[in-house]
């Protein structure tokens, strides 16, 4: 557990605050000898959320409590508690999810937003948290495990978070459509297999795209490379299967269009077939050169530098 204070400032710090402040003299007056700390996980935590096509926003929260189960309430219990020291924060109230209790605010002009706040059991002599489930037994779970995973993947150049916002982004656009993976599919899979191409993001988006297909035409998997190790594929069935891989052919083909094209404008176009309605489009020019045809340095600078979901503070833009 314990509560990461170096996190409670900037945009997001006073609601944390509140929030965390809330939840613990909740437990404090009505359940004496639960007390809660916290963790903040997820995207947020990695770097990696971006603003979705239906302008929704989430953070994760974990919530921890330095119990014994064996001596303790049910996961369930602990989860209508802290559903109950939530519920009427805000005018939209909250839901008990099966791994999580979610706490929502009212929309405004950056959309909806929403606390989730996994909850756990961790004391000293336990080697990973113990997550409740809601009416399930409990189940192992690391998110602290991830982030230290993810950071030894990071490149100090940041190419691998931006890989993973294009990768979310994409979701997100054909998620509207037809399911698509969630976004810790794709940090997963893009952490294992992205090509990293200097200063060329179009290019690394493009060979790590086809590098995830070849793996996935071999075997249908996504494994969780932290605790619980779980297939995070597991499940999906053949409609989805085949409605993922035709939309990653879709974007494979016209990403080596887009290479080949000398044009931003189109080039970006092609892109942005696939990758949403925040994606930058360049403006159209005068004239090309024809001389440069073919040239794959068409998006350097815009694809490679441009940060289409978050500006340099990561701040939703």
């Amino acid at each position: 557990g314990g509560s990461d204070k170096t996190e409670l400032g900037g945009s997001d710090g006073p609601k944390y605050t509140a929030s965390r402040k809330k939840i613990s003299k909740y437990f404090k007056e009505n359940h004496e000898g639960y007390i809660p700390t916290f963790w903040i996980q997820g995207s947020k935590k990695n770097g990696t959320n971006i603003r979705t096509e239906d302008d929704s926003c989430d953070q994760d929260d974990g919530i921890y409590f330095d119990r014994d189960p064996a001596s303790s309430v049910s996961g369930t219990t602990l989860q209508k508690w802290v559903y109950n020291a939530v519920k009427d924060d805000t005018t939209e109230g909250a839901e008990w999810k099966k791994k999580c209790v979610r706490k929502k605010y009212a929309e405004n002009n950056m959309g909806t937003y929403h606390f989730d706040y996994p909850i756990y059991f961790k004391t000293e002599d336990m080697d990973h948290p113990l997550l409740a489930v809601k009416n399930k037994e409990l189940e192992k779970s690391d998110p602290r495990e991830f982030s230290e995973w993810f950071n030894e993947k990071k490149d100090s150049d940041g190419q691998l978070v931006r890989i993973i916002k294009y990768f979310k982004g994409w979701c997100s656009y054909k998620g509207k459509s037809h399911k698509m993976p969630n976004g810790l599919s794709m940090t997963v899979l893009a952490s294992n297999f992205i090509v990293y191409v200097k200063d060329r993001d179009d290019e690394c988006l493009f060979e790590t795209l086809k590098a995830i297909r070849t793996h996935l035409k071999l075997k249908w998997e996504c494994i969780m490379p932290t605790t619980p190790n779980d297939d995070l594929f597991d499940g999906y069935d053949q409609e989805f299967k085949d409605r993922f891989f035709r939309a990653l052919d879709n974007i494979i083909e016209d990403g080596n269009l887009a290479l080949d094209e000398e044009c931003k404008h189109k080039a970006t176009k092609l892109w942005g077939k696939h990758l949403g309605s925040r994606f930058p489009i360049a403006e159209k020019e005068e004239k090309t050169n024809s001389s440069v045809k073919g040239n794959r340095a068409a998006l350097v600078g815009l694809v490679g530098g441009n940060k289409p979901y978050f500006n340099g503070n990561r701040s939703i833009s």
